[in-house]
């Protein structure tokens, strides 16, 4: 199995999650028993999978939390979701609360990994951003969950206006999208609003404190360079620059990732300024 990490979460996860709704449920909605359910779930455990998605509204929570009974809780990602009648604009979020709740006896568990509104349709979406996510993350304050999600309503949203907000909030630590070999625009109209952040595994402890500073370490300990320019009107920038520029090299592992990345690369970020007619310096 391959593993990567979940949204802005730091959750190491497979890169395949077993979903525990749909058609199937897990088998249970075409005529399979529990325990072939359970057999499912412990199969896919054998198979390297740690990520496990379900809902209220699947009717799987038990199930799951069955299957998953005795597997130490920190081995696994245990997402679930708020009912389908979240998206009701009226709904309470006393509700949504309730809902976590029972959603966390069902699986019995301490507290779940990824707890998401399910199926918000785009008129409702303020709602959930003002009124149901406020009441929500005063629960995980809680300890009753660690990241919050949101879910579109595919059939109802095919041009995704409702995560097209979302992932510009930045008050969803995951968002899950419809995207298929056949309903390819997420690509278009998703995918680049959360990869906003390609250079943001640079900043770690014991690595950069921003990507500023990973520029100028990375520049001023490559062999062959002597000295490192910087241009600045700002005294903060001034001492910061310098401090980055003295600090010790990348860890090997950032710079070969580096070199992975973007070493084929020729040209970006040569732009050179624009002069004004007043003679000022501009950009575009």
């Amino acid at each position: 199995m391959e593993y990567t990490t979940l949204g802005r979460t730091g959750l190491k996860v497979s890169v395949a999650g077993l979903g525990c709704g749909g058609f199937s449920r897990l088998g249970l909605g075409t005529g399979k028993s529990e325990t072939d359910a359970i057999a499912i779930i412990r199969a896919a455990l054998d198979l390297g999978v740690n990520l496990f998605d379900t809902a209220a509204a699947y009717g799987t929570e038990p199930v799951l939390g069955k299957a998953l009974a005795g597997v130490p809780r920190d081995k696994v990602v245990i997402c679930t979701k708020a009912p389908f009648g979240i998206s009701n604009p009226d709904s309470l979020p006393e509700r949504a609360v309730a809902s976590l709740d029972r959603s966390l006896k069902e699986l019995g568990t301490d507290y779940i990994d990824v707890y998401q509104l399910h199926g918000i349709a785009p008129r409702v979406y303020d709602h959930a951003l003002k009124v149901l996510a406020p009441a929500l993350l005063r629960e995980r304050e809680k300890g009753k969950f660690r990241w919050l999600g949101i879910t579109e309503t595919s059939p109802g949203d095919p041009e995704h206006q409702m995560i097209k907000r979302a992932a510009r909030d930045g008050a969803w630590d995951v968002v899950m999208v419809a995207f298929h070999m056949m309903h390819q625009n997420a690509r278009r109209h998703v995918f680049p609003l959360t990869q906003d952040d390609p250079l943001g595994f640079l900043v770690h402890e014991g690595g950069a404190t921003s990507v500023v500073d990973a520029a100028y370490r990375f520049v001023r300990h490559e062999p062959g360079v002597d000295v490192v320019l910087f241009g600045t009107g700002d005294h903060a920038h001034l001492r910061s620059n310098i401090a980055s520029i003295l600090k010790p090299p990348l860890p090997e592992a950032d710079r070969a990732r580096l070199a992975s990345l973007f070493g084929h690369l020729v040209g970006v970020g040569l732009d050179a300024p624009h002069l004004s007619r007043a003679g000022r310096v501009t950009t575009s």
